[in-house]
């Protein structure tokens, strides 16, 4: 027959699963009504975590570490999106929160909390659906390319395999494919809600976040090479970099911000979003024209002047391997990648 104690240790463990499982309910029907809501992340930076078996998941930044989301929901028995693109296609963020809340008050979450300097990155993004990228959208920048001016927005495309991580090492392409690369520092727009149509006054309510960018370019690919093409020359593999951070829209404004290109320490690019010709409203408003933003795009938003290509020709200098380029945007960290 069994005894008092072991009858009370199985009621308490019955207790501690169903609150797990109503805990999770409560996530589960939370973010339901967040998805339908069209609700966008509030107060959330999140970084990708390479993890040992190779997969790049989700981590979101804390005052006490990086919470692992992996880790998290295992140790909680909570659920929530893995990774990014899962959240943002999802709009799960009430799971997200929930977790977070769950974890900073739960003695046993505290080996889900890692220390940043210590993790490997991932990708942030591994397959939106567009990777929308803009031309000649500052006024310096057309100048010293000697361009004229765009009476609306030059619209490109990367693809899937041109992403790479914060902290990445690009592989260059042999010499006799091409070899005058350069530098792009840009900020990046991530769309949060489905955008057709939309208004340049409504056009920010569609966005989710931002990150920092880097167009990384093939000149010669792009301008002399094959009749030159843009595509060609910005798509190669590893050859849009981005990170280290998504920061929530409610966090921003994307329409003054600093930024800056360092190349081996050197100053670069040193610019501000303020002299964008098309700001980021214009962009989402002139592209939902022509085809809906989808959550979880991502859209370049074009880089200031400094770029190798501006300067004169005696003075062009290629990015080589061995080479470290950091971009830095106010708000939204550092992305750095070397060259080999």
């Amino acid at each position: 027959m069994p005894s008092r104690r072991r009858l009370m240790k199985a009621g308490l463990a019955a207790a501690a699963f169903a609150a797990t499982n109503v805990s999770a309910q409560t996530a589960h029907e939370t973010a339901s009504r967040s998805s339908a809501s069209g609700e966008l992340p509030h107060k959330l930076t999140i970084i990708s975590i390479r993890q040992e078996d190779g997969r790049e998941t989700m981590g979101v930044k804390t005052a006490v570490g990086v919470l692992d989301v992996v880790a998290a929901t295992k140790l909680l028995g909570l659920s929530a999106p893995l990774t990014l693109e899962e959240l943002l296609i999802n709009a799960a963020y009430a799971e997200v929160n929930i977790l977070v809340e769950t974890a900073l008050k739960a003695p046993n979450a505290k080996a889900a909390f890692l220390d940043e300097s210590k993790i490997k990155f991932g990708r942030l993004f591994t397959r939106p659906g567009k990777i929308v990228c803009l031309g000649l959208n500052y006024r310096e920048h057309i100048e010293e390319t000697s361009q004229k001016l765009p009476p609306q927005p030059i619209l490109f495309n990367k693809y899937n395999n041109s992403l790479a991580p914060h902290m990445a090492t690009v592989q260059l392409p042999p010499r006799d494919v091409c070899y005058k690369f350069d530098y792009e520092t840009e900020l990046v727009v991530v769309i949060g809600r489905k955008a057709s149509n939309v208004s340049i006054d409504d056009a920010l309510s569609y966005v989710a976040g931002y990150a920092v960018g880097n167009d990384f370019t093939s000149r010669d690919l792009q301008l002399e090479r094959a009749g030159g093409q843009w595509m060609v020359g910005k798509t190669l593999d590893g050859f849009a970099p981005i990170g280290p951070y998504f920061v929530s829209a409610d966090q921003i404004d994307p329409n003054n911000l600093n930024l800056e290109t360092r190349v081996n320490g050197e100053v670069r690019q040193s610019s501000n979003t303020a002299k964008l010709i098309f700001n980021p409203q214009r962009i989402i408003a002139h592209a939902s024209r022509l085809f809906a933003l989808e959550p979880g795009d991502i859209v370049f938003t074009g880089t200031p002047s400094g770029v190798i290509a501006g300067y004169p020709k005696e003075k062009q200098t290629w990015l080589k391997a061995g080479d470290k380029i950091e971009s830095t945007i106010q708000g939204l960290g550092t992305l750095s990648f070397v060259l080999a």
